[in-house]
């Protein structure tokens, strides 16, 4: 069974479902192909940054085609 969301991977490390980069995933998430959320206390500037699973795997899907 999948998660709905993961975090990012750390620094050097990749994303154990998909096998794609830190970096990657964020210019996804920065280019809204995939859907993410930030959980942070308000006026913190560290948190957490969610990926929506489905749409990481639907993006990839659909480059499969």
């Amino acid at each position: 069974m999948l998660p709905i969301f993961i975090r990012l991977p750390h620094p050097g490390q990749r994303c154990p479902l998909t096998g794609l980069s830190r970096s990657t995933l964020y210019k996804l998430i920065s280019s809204k192909r995939v859907k993410s959320k930030s959980l942070r206390d308000p006026g913190s500037t560290r948190g957490a940054r969610l990926i929506l699973v489905e749409s990481l795997l639907s993006y990839i899907h659909d480059q499969a085609d």
